[in-house]
């Protein structure tokens, strides 16, 4: 028994790290794309990314495991940068140093039944790269292997419903990362943004 959970702790340790190192790896610089599908599921390797290309694209907006209500956090970032985090839905964003010029409070709301998040004040921008980190354990995908390509995608709409095939204005630059201990297995999505407000986890 012992042994056992000396493992799973490990394992654990492990997936953190390997989270950790890979976010650092999205290629720079970044910007938006116009939607459009990709072929690569990506599967197999330890951290895909995503392009781009120039045509619309509907995706399907990923499910949480266990439905969020009321799930929001404010938090004021300043020109030094700063970190965002919402233990609930897994999510992590990291602010750089210079991502904002001016103390800005900013208020991340999360959907009630799929992974995506409302994110104000909306139209900000930022003047470098904003990382999103997604874990994937409070999600419908967690513990399968990955069966189609994630993406992270902005959603021009605010109004826009969520359910069957949602229509996408940009696709940002993203990674998925696997498990260390099972590569068939993805653990988190990785993905910068340089602009708020509306944005989901999918796939086609």
């Amino acid at each position: 028994m012992l042994r056992t959970g000396f493992l799973r702790s490990f394992a654990a340790l492990a997936g953190a790290i390997l989270i950790a190192s890979c976010a650092d790896s999205i290629a720079t610089p970044t910007a938006p794309v116009h939607a459009a599908p990709s072929h690569d599921s990506g599967s197999g390797d330890s951290g895909s990314s995503q392009g781009s290309g120039s045509s619309q694209l509907e995706l399907r907006a990923v499910w949480w495991k266990t439905d969020h209500e009321n799930v929001r956090v404010s938090q004021a970032i300043g020109p030094a940068g700063g970190t965002i985090s919402i233990p609930e839905t897994g999510l992590t964003i990291q602010f750089p140093a210079g991502a904002v010029a001016q103390l800005l409070t900013i208020t991340i709301t999360a959907d009630e039944q799929y992974v995506a998040y409302k994110m104000d004040p909306s139209g900000t921008t930022f003047l470098k790269d904003v990382q999103v980190t997604q874990s994937l354990a409070t999600t419908s995908m967690f513990g399968e292997p990955l069966k189609s390509q994630l993406y992270a995608a902005y959603i021009a709409d605010d109004n826009v419903q969520l359910s069957g095939n949602v229509p996408v204005t940009e696709i940002e630059p993203s990674k998925t990362i696997f498990s260390y201990l099972d590569p068939r297995l993805p653990q988190a999505q990785v993905w910068v943004i340089r602009h708020f407000s509306r944005y989901m986890l999918a796939s086609n």
